[in-house]
């Protein structure tokens, strides 16, 4: 898999520094709040098995998983495939997320999970990607773990065509890779 990455752009002790950062500033946030702890399938999986473990205040932990393809091509409408299982009214809850890129499924989740009237949403993206968002698409995180460049990226979750979540950092796919 290394022969496919053109450069490292955040290397595991960097993302897990920035982690440890974000989980003291989320355990102020959150204490005494008992909040649940929101990440959408798969990407996600990687950040929120390190992120939960830095947030030391008693939280759930529950999972979407949304789609927008129909076998290998996207239809642009997004649908829940798994909503949480938790009631979430009057609660407080954090979206993680892997990467904020066009915006066009974090706007629909935070849509989605307002609806069901929690006492506070917010968002904790890993990656911040703001070249790439979407017209029309005005939702900030209020917690961001890095702001990237307009690259394709890879690694700690991320993925091309499924395979390449598995490295510990977050690497720049060549394009020859997936050209």
């Amino acid at each position: 898999m290394e022969k496919d990455i053109q450069e490292i752009l955040l290397t595991e002790e960097q993302i897990q520094r920035r982690i440890q950062e974000l989980g003291e500033e989320l355990t102020r946030e959150y204490a005494g709040k008992n909040p649940v702890i929101v990440g959408v399938l798969k990407g996600v999986v990687v950040f929120y098995a390190d992120m939960i473990r830095q947030i030391k205040v008693p939280c759930q932990m529950d999972f979407m998983w949304l789609s927008s393809y129909q076998g290998t091509a996207s239809t642009g409408k997004m649908v829940v495939k798994r909503d949480v299982s938790a009631d979430i009214k009057g609660r407080h809850v954090l979206i993680l997320e892997d990467i904020y890129d066009t915006g066009t499924s974090l706007d629909f989740t935070y849509r989605h999970l307002l609806e069901k009237e929690p006492a506070s949403l917010k968002i904790c993206t890993l990656l911040d990607k703001p070249e790439r968002r979407r017209p029309g698409i005005t939702l900030k995180p209020d917690y961001v773990g890095f702001t990237i460049p307009n690259a394709f990226v890879v690694g700690y979750g991320l993925d091309y065509n499924e395979y390449y979540r598995n490295l510990p950092y977050v690497g720049v796919l060549k394009p020859e890779a997936y050209l």
